[in-house]
């Protein structure tokens, strides 16, 4: 079985080329870098010539809304065209939990308008929504930051390590399409000022984080519902304090 990852050079995608590559798959690496650019088209026809399925793990490299929303419009329309005259019979997608709850954000508006084109391309699809990275935590943190100290709501979130993500992916991507959503999440809940306020100290991080139930994210008003997952979402094993212990050894 061919598979081509979109994006393999990413942090999802260089998980999940391995995972997929240990399941028995021949794995294509897709990226710029490697003459496949899924913005301009090049090099999708041939990257996806002979292959099952596709995975779209990309990511706009601007979040201004208008650069942001031209990227994945853009982007999935080229790929779900060369998808289509592949005769790709698995189109997988990652997309975030909490989408549709969430389009005051430009980000989340292009977001749901990739979601949107995958659903009208006629291709038998999965997509696969994540919570917020472990990874992603510290950035939240600096977006959130005026000098030595971090201002953040006591919103829940339930974040996952990037790893938990692409063994789901790679689960999905080799069974059949749901022509749905799948949501991926981590196994805890926690506010969002102390998820912060423990990985900015793992990191030896002096700033102080402070409760604010009237700080956006990034510039949205959250509540515990926004970036939560159904209960139906597939939970991964990582914990917190198994991706600190982790993170320190691959450092």
């Amino acid at each position: 079985m061919k598979i081509v990852v979109i994006g393999g050079s990413g942090l999802i995608g260089r998980y999940l080329v391995d995972m997929l590559r240990e399941k028995g798959a021949e794995v294509v690496a897709a990226s710029p870098a490697t003459g496949v650019n899924s913005m301009t088209g090049e090099g999708l026809a041939q990257a996806l010539r002979g292959a099952q399925g596709v995975v779209d793990v990309t990511n706009s490299p601007s979040f201004e809304d208008k650069a942001v929303m031209q990227f994945f419009e853009t982007s999935t329309r080229n790929l779900s065209a060369a998808s289509k005259a592949a005769g790709i019979g698995h189109y997988v997608a990652l997309s975030v939990v909490g989408t549709e709850r969430m389009l005051e954000s430009g980000y989340f508006r292009a977001k749901m308008a990739q979601e949107k084109l995958i659903f009208a391309s006629g291709l038998p699809y999965t997509i696969v929504r994540a919570t917020q990275f472990y990874e992603f935590i510290t950035s939240i943190a600096n977006a959130s930051s005026d000098g030595q100290q971090v201002r953040l709501p006591s919103a829940q979130l339930q974040p996952v390590a990037a790893v938990d993500v692409a063994k789901a992916m790679a689960d999905v991507v080799m069974g059949k399409p749901v022509n749905g959503m799948v949501e991926v999440a981590g196994p805890d809940k926690q506010p969002l000022y102390r998820l912060a306020e423990q990985v900015l100290r793992s990191s030896g991080d002096a700033r102080s984080v402070v409760r604010d139930d009237a700080a956006s994210y990034f510039g949205v008003m959250l509540n515990d519902r926004s970036l939560t997952p159904d209960e139906d979402a597939h939970i991964g094993k990582t914990t917190l304090d198994q991706w600190f212990a982790l993170s320190t050894v691959t450092a």
